[in-house]
This record gives C-alpha cells, sequence and structure tokens, in this order.
C-alpha cells in the first residue's frame, strides 16, 4: 500500500507541513460545517474566524477538505471560499473519500473523513462542534453515524461540545465504550449537550487542564492504545448555552412533527436541525458558532500542550 502523502495523493499545505516538521502544534478543523452547518455569507466568516482563534493560541489550523478530487490538509484562502461559497460541494464521510477523488469532486469532511486524513498527515489534535451519533429509533432503522467506527481506529485527540440532543446521547456513550473510545469531560463530570452545558448523562473521567489530556494522550501510547481516539468534551459556557426550557420545547415538538409527518432517514437531521433554527429564532446558530470558537481554542491549547510533552 503506498504512502499518501509520498504519492501525493493527499496535499499537505506548507504551513502546516512546516510546523508538523517543527514540532509546533496543528489543530485539524473539518469543513462539512463551512459547507453544510452555517448559512451562506456567514460561514467563511466564521471559517476564518476559527483558524484565527488557533493561531491566536500559538497552533497552526489546517481546515481539510476535498478540492477537484485531491484531499487538501490546510486550505489558502481561495479554497476556504470555494467551499463556502460554491452549490455543489458535496458532504464526504470515509466511504465518500475514494468516489470523490475518483471523479475530481469537491467536498466538504465529517468528522469521520476529517479525523482519517488529518491523522495521515500526523495531525494529533482535531476540533468540531458535535460529533455524530446513535440516531432515535436505531433499533429499527440501524442508523448511526460513521463517527463513532471512525474513532474506534483513528489516533486523534478530539474536541467536542458532545452530541446534539436530536440523538440519543446514552446509546452513543455506549457504543463509545464499547469501541473503547475514552471521553474525558474536561473541567466537567457531565456529557455536553452541544446546546447545553449537559445532556443529563455522566462522564466517568474528567480532566482538569491541557496538561492532563497530554498526560492521559501519552499514557494510552505507552500501552499500545494508541490506535484510538479520545474525546475531549467540551461544555459550552452557561452564559452561552441555548435556554433549557427553549431548548426542551423546540427538542419535543420536533420529534413529534417527524412522527406526524412520517420523517425518516437521512432527512431526520436537517429537519430537526431547521426546525431547532426557525423555532428559536436563530438562537440555536448563535450557540452553534459559540461552540465551534470554544471547541477551537482549547484545540489549540492542548495541540501546543501535546506538542511540547
Amino acid at each position: 500500500m503506498s504512502d499518501p502523502l509520498s504519492s501525493g495523493a493527499v496535499i499537505v499545505h506548507d504551513e502546516v507541513q512546516q510546523a508538523l516538521h517543527d514540532g509546533v502544534g496543528v489543530v485539524a478543523l473539518e469543513s462539512t460545517l463551512i459547507a453544510h452547518g452555517l448559512p451562506r455569507g456567514q460561514n467563511l466568516d466564521v471559517a476564518e474566524q476559527l483558524e484565527k482563534i488557533v493561531r491566536n493560541t500559538g497552533a497552526v489550523p489546517a481546515t481539510i477538505a476535498v478540492i477537484d478530487g485531491k484531499p487538501h490538509i490546510g486550505l489558502d484562502g481561495s479554497s476556504l471560499a470555494r467551499i463556502a461559497q460554491e452549490d455543489d460541494v458535496a458532504k464526504l464521510s470515509i466511504r465518500d473519500l475514494g468516489p470523490a477523488m475518483a471523479t475530481r469532486r469537491t467536498g466538504a469532511t465529517t468528522v469521520a473523513s476529517t479525523s482519517h486524513l488529518a491523522a495521515v498527515a500526523g495531525i494529533k489534535v482535531f476540533a468540531t462542534g458535535g460529533l455524530g451519533g446513535v440516531h432515535r429509533e436505531a433499533r429499527d432503522s440501524w442508523d448511526e453515524s460513521a463517527d463513532l467506527a471512525a474513532l474506534a481506529r483513528t489516533p486523534m485527540i478530539v474536541v467536542c461540545a458532545g452530541v446534539k440532543s436530536i440523538l440519543d446521547v446514552s446509546a452513543t456513550l455506549e457504543r463509545l465504550e464499547s469501541h473503547g473510545v475514552p471521553v474525558l469531560g474536561y473541567q466537567t463530570s457531565q456529557f455536553p449537550g452541544f446546546y447545553l452545558r449537559s445532556s443529563g448523562q455522566p462522564i466517568d473521567w474528567t480532566v482538569s487542564s491541557t496538561e492532563q489530556v497530554a498526560e492521559v494522550h501519552t499514557a494510552m501510547g505507552h500501552l499500545g492504545l494508541g490506535d484510538r481516539a479520545i474525546v475531549l468534551a467540551n461544555p459550552i459556557a452557561a452564559k452561552d448555552q441555548l435556554d433549557p426550557t427553549l431548548h426542551d420545547r423546540v427538542l419535543h415538538s420536533g420529534l413529534a412533527l417527524l412522527t406526524s409527518r412520517r420523517i425518516t432517514g437521512k432527512d431526520v437531521t436537517p429537519f430537526l436541525l431547521d426546525h431547532f433554527h426557525t423555532s428559536t429564532g436563530g438562537e440555536s446558530l448563535r450557540v452553534n458558532i459559540r461552540v465551534v470558537e470554544g471547541n477551537a481554542a482549547l484545540a489549540a491549547e492542548v495541540a501546543v500542550q501535546v506538542a511540547s510533552s
């Protein structure tokens, strides 16, 4: 099997390549948020702000996407703009990378595919908003995000705000346990609920500092467990979370609409996210942005600490 880097199958931006060579912390950033998770016009501003946050914390950002069939680890300004502004940007999970390369497509990478490509380049830390997980009614639909299986085989510290409450949070945590993926609460013993500081589900392990995160990463490597991810669950600040009463009301009304309109499968998540945006008057979008900004900042701190360990 050829090396993706030496074969030219994956292109690493010069700045990212130099940072990795010099032992400088690098933070991978996904591009699905830019192409599919934020409104046009605002998405490019947020993407640039996330990269700025990482730089201001002393690390180098590496936004990942596929451009004209080539996976890029780190994007220049024109490529970032293409992901944010073009209409036909595909959403690419791991299973889609090969076909996208063969057909010369441009696409945005999910948590699963971003983690995989970042690991290929030797990046150790990845910041995202929330993980994919086990969907409600998964007993009938078998609908489970590819993110979970990818985390079981990808060496990466993934900084996230848990999963959205539209998913089955308890089942998602059970699947992560089954896959042997450790979940660390950053200064919290509660698994975050993305829009909320807590999903109501406990976390077994709490870390109080980025130094402890780096120590966990090192310990797993010593034990031969460095072939899987570490999930670092970072809750949104209390002042920035969605009003819990509003959240619960919108969630329950959204789930009721799913049933009455018989919406199933891949249409469930976009419907519920749009329902949250509309029914909260845009508040869920504000929270979404605060979440990814906070995760980018923490991921940069972790990357700097891991690089110096």
